[in-house]
């Protein structure tokens, strides 16, 4: 009996390729690792983290930049355990608050360090800038998402599910947090992955709606140690390998690897490179499979990085933006005050989601809306010569567009074969912790 399982366990001990170093990758890696498979992990580029990761600047004498500003949610809790697996300090990387989505003029919403529903419902009754009809139309809606159990048809979008909401409501709250999160417009963005999104953070347990604002680089935050980890325990990381096509070598009586990738062979291979390459990869193995990769359309995300005089602070870490025409930005971040450990004074980081401008056009309109912003902080005596745009990063496919009635293509194309990534099948919209949920839901 002690045999048979002993060779139980070690036959399910698989030589696993995988191919992509993203943040899904990464996720796949590390919890293949702990399973006890034999793990190689393939990075086309020579970094590590995807498109949540740290980049040179074209400045020798500026910090490290992330490739587009992000901020995590407490919701996001597979994300952060695979953080502490890897040994990062959670109170340490981050600075923990309560939602906080409060413009200039300080009007928005702002939750105290409260467990729900006493958060949301002092939130919302002490909104000096709402009037007794928004707060009573808001939580009408609410109410009614919660009979519904947070689900709704496929076609329907945010705009319809908000459609008994005050103007200033929309303005204020939904809207901003529909882009932030879905990073499509609202118009156009899907309700049921909102209502999930709604559900799991706003209306989920203490402390999921609080905003993390990462105190370190994307590089430090989660890559770098990941790869740390994997090294030491046993998995071979390579970087500058990129894959070009997969050979199967088909399954004969010895049960020898299957799948050929250059010279080495592989038991499973776990795909968790972007949809389009993941789509080259596996057309001949799953061609329905490719195209509905292929047909995802994409979102732009921008992000402009501004540096100020060293004593210049914005009012709060984040600040909400209105948006208009000629003003793109949703959010602001001083990054001077986020990122103590980097030493940073006045760096300031605009996010401009959903995204359609050229690179030249979101710098200069960002700018002039940074220019009004002064005036309404009060501070019109600082020219704003004196703050100089350091690095605009474009993402142009940064997410996939989160629209109703989406086919997303499903985790297992083909036997052998697994595919992650935020946008495979799944509940949440192109995000870390949808990254990182496919990463390890890859694994056999």
């Amino acid at each position: 009996m002690e045999s048979a399982s002993a060779w139980t366990t070690l036959s399910q001990h698989l030589k696993i390729a995988i191919v992509g170093a993203g943040w899904a990758g990464l996720a796949a890696a590390i919890t293949a690792t702990q399973k006890g498979h034999h793990v190689t992990l393939l990075e086309a580029s020579k970094f590590w983290g995807g498109r949540a990761r740290s980049i040179q600047t074209h400045s020798e004498d500026c910090p490290l930049l992330d490739n587009g500003q992000h901020i995590l949610i407490g919701a996001y809790q597979k994300t952060l355990s695979m953080m502490q697996t890897v040994g990062i300090d959670l109170e340490k990387a981050f600075w923990r608050k309560p939602l906080d989505l409060r413009y200039a003029d300080g009007s928005g919403l702002s939750l105290p360090n409260k467990s729900f529903p006493l958060n949301l419902l002092q939130g919302i009754a002490f909104n000096s800038s709402w009037s007794a009809v928004d707060k009573w139309q808001l939580f009408k809606s609410a109410w009614q998402w919660q009979g519904m159990h947070f689900e709704c048809a496929e076609h329907l979008t945010v705009a319809d599910l908000c459609k008994n909401m005050t103007p200033t409501v929309w303005q204020d709250l939904m809207e901003p947090l529909c882009v932030s999160a879905l990073n499509t417009p609202a118009h156009e963005a899907s309700g049921k992955v909102f209502l999930r999104i709604m559900k799991d953070a706003l209306f989920g347990p203490a402390g999921s709606s609080d905003l993390l604002l990462p105190r370190l680089d994307l590089g430090q935050l989660f890559p770098n140690a990941a790869i740390k980890w994997l090294e030491k325990n046993g998995a071979s990381c390579q970087s500058g390998q990129r894959i070009e096509s997969i050979v199967d070598s088909g399954i004969n009586p010895s049960k020898a690897p299957r799948w050929q990738l250059g010279d080495y062979k592989f038991d499973h291979l776990v795909i968790a490179t972007p949809a389009w390459d993941a789509a080259h990869l596996l057309e001949k193995f799953n061609s329905a499979w490719a195209t509905t990769a292929q047909q995802l359309k994409h979102e732009t995300i921008a992000t402009v990085y501004v540096q100020g005089p060293l004593d210049f602070k914005l009012p709060q870490p984040m600040l909400a933006l209105r948006t208009t025409q000629g003003s793109p930005a949703q959010f602001a971040f001083d990054r001077g005050q986020i990122y103590t450990e980097a030493n940073t004074p006045g760096l300031l980081a605009f996010v401009v989601s959903a995204n359609k401008l050229s690179k030249e056009d979101v710098t200069q309109q960002v700018m002039g809306q940074f220019s009004a912003l002064l005036i309404q902080l009060g501070q019109d005596a600082l020219r704003i010569e004196a703050f100089k745009v350091i690095q605009t990063v474009v993402e142009k496919r940064a997410t996939f567009a989160c629209v109703p009635n989406l086919k997303r293509p499903s985790a297992r194309p083909c036997e052998g074969i697994t595919v992650c990534g935020d946008y495979v099948e799944g509940p949440y919209p192109a995000t870390l912790e949808g990254a990182i949920i496919s990463g390890i839901q890859a694994v056999p």
